[in-house]
């Protein structure tokens, strides 16, 4: 199985997910104040530790671990990435397993990606319709780099009750969560469920050696 191309989305992916969870707690306030506040604190963070991050992997895997896992929607997101009734055929351990090879593959993606930091910025958009009162809500964006054009970045978010999380983004119109998915369906065409989580946790493991 292929896992989610990174070069596709490299580190304007990873940036993304990662302005959303820097900084906990932002209870009902703008989210696009929050990611310019965030941003501001993620992208200083990179330029400090820029000359060592492609030779430094726990440096990153730290990273993105504590920057990203708690307070992206992952349980959410895991359930999304796979077929209604593969998710409710598994039973209580799978699921368990599944969650946790699926973070580590999320963790080592941006990983791999925020290593690659080249002095890019953000630029956000305002929310169309606002914000106020919504469970949910997409924001746009551009990532401006000293090496290109633009790329347009539209990510969602779901409101936790205490703060924004991140469920899904899109790259120049390709969603993550959907390229996961048809990843993920490949491999399920061929076994059940268990054969994936084992693929993933090989993939992970080999990630980590690299």
């Amino acid at each position: 199985m292929k896992i989610i191309n990174i070069r596709a989305f490299s580190f304007i992916t990873v940036l993304l997910w990662s302005l959303l969870t820097a900084v906990p707690c932002f209870a009902a306030s703008d989210p696009v104040a929050e990611l310019n506040s965030i941003a501001d604190q993620l992208i200083s963070e990179l330029k400090a530790n820029k000359t060592t991050l492609k030779d430094n992997p726990s440096l990153v895997y730290s990273l993105a671990d504590r920057i990203v896992v708690p307070h992206a929607d992952v349980d959410y997101m895991a359930k999304r990435v796979l077929p209604p009734k593969v998710w409710n055929s598994a039973t209580s351990s799978q699921l368990s397993e599944f969650k946790s090879a699926f973070t580590t593959l999320l963790v080592h993606t941006y990983a791999s990606a925020l290593a690659n930091y080249n002095d890019q910025t953000v630029h956000f958009y305002p929310v169309r319709g606002g914000y106020a009162g919504k469970s949910s809500v997409q924001v746009n964006s551009a990532i401006e780099r000293p090496d290109g054009p633009s790329i347009s970045v539209n990510y969602k978010l779901i409101n936790a009750g205490s703060e924004w999380k991140l469920y899904d983004l899109s790259v120049e119109g390709v969603s993550m969560l959907e390229s996961f998915r048809s990843q993920f369906a490949d491999q399920l065409s061929q076994g059940d469920i268990q054969a994936l989580i084992n693929k993933l946790n090989s993939h992970n493991s080999n990630s980590s050696s690299e």
